[in-house]
């Protein structure tokens, strides 16, 4: 399986696994909506970095369980 593949399976069966890709996926578009600001004030550059964290953090998360997945379905 292809880890879009599995990304797909793991949402089917798991609604903690599917509410983390969808915080991902909403925090992409809040930072793409930042990004398309000429200009930040301090408190947006602030948000931005906070957002670019839990991004980050929910991406380690997502390749974390499907690595497991890998490991516990490669039988």
């Amino acid at each position: 399986m292809t880890d879009e593949e599995i990304v797909e399976a793991l949402k089917q069966v798991s609604d903690d696994f599917k509410k983390l890709c969808q915080e991902h996926k909403e925090l992409n578009g809040q930072l793409d909506e930042l990004n398309k600001k000429h200009y930040l004030s301090p408190e947006e550059e602030i948000e931005k970095k906070r957002m670019q964290k839990e991004k980050l953090y929910r991406k380690d998360k997502i390749a974390e369980l499907v690595r497991d997945y890998k490991k516990n379905h490669n039988n």
